[in-house]
């Protein structure tokens, strides 16, 4: 594995487009957000503090989670639409899905495993654990970015930006709420703000109205001040600091 200096050159020298549907955009900064949370805290876990210890593990099997259901979107969805127009467009990045899954079934038996450790075995089982994840989010980085310029070509070569959307709102429909909170945590606060009117606009639109009042109290917590502030003008809501209305 090493660096793609061609690549980098390319996207730098990127000219800017007309936007295109996106599906990978939001969701992959999602995921790469809580990829690069959990392992900071995994890392800098103090394997002496139970209370920490427990809710740590437990954050690194809520990642493992929403990457094993990601997955299975996007090869029911995203994979489906590419199949159907353009047949054995998928078949590169399906092939790694099935290996991500078996690294999520391996990294699961780690939690597991440094669970059951003994404190004096603690420290070395999260070391391992540390390490295996890291491989992980640094395979899944590549992966994501693959998704994002080589599949995004086949979508946009073989649907409108009103059939991707349609694809979308089907992929977003066969979501549970419990999951969807999760996503939204990590989703809108590492948007860029007119990410989040957009996406948060659509929801006051067609969602009930305590949907929308539970997402923004999921996330207001992990915006700063101005962001929030910024956010509730923009959605044309009134700023109440800890009140969701």
């Amino acid at each position: 594995m090493k660096i793609d200096a061609r690549e980098i050159a390319v996207l730098t020298q990127a000219q800017p487009t007309a936007p295109r549907m996106d599906m990978y955009a939001s969701i992959h900064k999602a995921l790469r957000a809580f990829m690069a949370d959990t392992l900071l805290g995994l890392g800098r876990m103090d394997v002496e503090e139970d209370l920490e210890f427990a809710q740590t593990c437990d954050r690194v099997m809520q990642l493992l989670d929403l990457c094993r259901a990601h997955l299975h979107h996007e090869n029911q969805f995203v994979h489906a639409a590419m199949e159907a127009r353009q047949p054995g467009s998928s078949q590169s990045i399906a092939g790694e899905h099935v290996e991500h899954e078996q690294a999520i079934t391996a990294l699961a038996d780690g939690v597991n495993h440094l669970m059951a450790c003994a404190k004096p075995a603690r420290p070395a089982a999260t070391l391992a654990l540390y390490r295996q994840l890291a491989l992980f989010v640094a395979h899944n980085f590549e992966h994501m970015h693959e998704e994002e310029t080589a599949h995004n070509r086949v979508l946009w070569q073989c649907y409108t930006d009103a059939e991707l959307a349609g694809v979308h709102d089907a992929l977003v429909a066969s979501i549970p709420p419990h999951e969807m909170m999760v996503v939204a945590r990590w989703m809108v606060p590492y948007m860029s703000p007119a990410e989040r009117t957009a996406m948060l606009s659509d929801m006051k639109q067609h969602a009930p109205a305590p949907v929308l009042a539970a997402v923004l109290a999921q996330v207001q917590p992990h915006l700063t001040q101005p962001e929030w502030t910024k956010l509730m003008r923009s959605l044309g809501l009134p700023v109440v600091p800890g009140l969701v209305q």
